[in-house]
């Protein structure tokens, strides 16, 4: 009896093995807070600022590669209810930052995230979060080099001890234990362990190397997967295409970078490829492979399965499940 040759099965990392409600996502509102902490009226601004689920539905709107990106969607929508902004004279990020959150006035802004269950929604729906230049130079560069609203979320969820063994220079703005503390495993250990025994598992990711790393050596999940890739290779072959070609190409998700890589380096036959998400840019990605991948669509972690999973299916899952337990009968 010829014996089946293995499915290649890809996860997405955030919300599919780590549940990230209480890091990643609570970072992004937190770090919101923080951006706001010297402004007028900021004690009139609710805590928290918003609702997590609010914030899970802008993520799934799509077009953001990375919580940062989203982190920075996040503080224009709220900007634009900001009044009485006079720029910093500064030349130096860091003190212009300061010297213009200082002029700036959040009683408008506090009225309108009390009187909303949905605020964020709420603006990106009236189509508020437009370019402005103050807010756009805080997003400008990278974490050391000027980029404000990144640099408060890496001190938030790494905590001061790991920012600072990651980035090798002292924290700015908070000192505590980092967020992704709070990380946990979805699935069992041993779900995972019979996936590898019959299978090929990788990973795509929009985590930087470093941190999906940690993760997998966290929760001993590192033996179990023979790829990885992650945002640090997306940003690496970007450089590449522009030194070679000058071309300027965006290959996070929905791009299937990450996915054809993978489907590339597997030298072995395969039955089927599978790439599990929690996001619709996550079967995007999976639609547009050079390689026939099926998107199969989690909502284990999703407040709102129903509408995560409308969401999943318009954008090509071909299956959504609630629990990874359910792949044994889809393989």
């Amino acid at each position: 009896m010829a014996v089946k040759a293995p499915c290649l099965i890809v996860f997405d990392m955030d919300g599919v093995l780590i549940d990230v409600s209480g890091s990643y996502r609570d970072t992004v509102r937190r770090m919101a807070g923080l951006f706001f902490k010297e402004a007028i009226g900021r004690q009139e601004l609710p805590r928290p600022l918003f609702d997590l689920a609010d914030l899970a539905a802008l993520k799934e709107s799509g077009g953001l590669n990375n919580d940062w990106d989203l982190s920075f969607l996040v503080i224009k929508l709220l900007f634009s209810l900001v009044k009485g902004i006079k720029p910093g004279s500064s030349g130096e990020n860091w003190q212009s930052y300061k010297e213009t959150i200082k002029s700036c006035n959040v009683a408008d802004l506090a009225s309108f995230l009390k009187s909303n269950k949905r605020p964020l929604s709420m603006l990106l729906s009236r189509g508020a979060g437009r370019e402005n230049s103050f807010v756009a130079g805080c997003y400008r560069g990278d974490v050391g080099s000027g980029n404000i609203i990144k640099q408060i979320f890496q001190e938030l969820y790494l905590g001061r001890e790991l920012f600072e063994a990651t980035y090798k220079f002292k924290a700015r703005v908070y000192k505590g234990e980092g967020s992704i503390a709070r990380e946990r495993l979805i699935p069992d250990i041993e779900l995972i362990e019979e996936l590898a025994n019959s299978h090929i598992l990788a990973v795509a990711t929009g985590r930087p190397r470093q941190e999906a790393d940690y993760a997998l050596k966290r929760f001993k999940l590192k033996p179990y997967f023979q790829q990885v890739l992650t945002l640090d290779d997306c940003i690496e072959e970007e450089q590449r295409l522009y030194k070679a070609e000058g071309r300027e190409v965006s290959l996070m998700k929905p791009d299937p970078f990450m996915l054809d890589v993978i489907a590339e380096r597997v030298q072995e036959e395969v039955s089927s490829r599978y790439y599990i998400g929690d996001m619709p840019d996550d079967m995007r990605a999976a639609g547009l492979s050079q390689y026939p991948y099926k998107g199969i669509g989690l909502t284990a972690s999703a407040s709102e399965k129903e509408e995560l999973e409308k969401k999943l299916r318009a954008a090509g899952a071909v299956r959504v499940i609630t629990g990874l337990a359910e792949l044994a009968g889809i393989l």
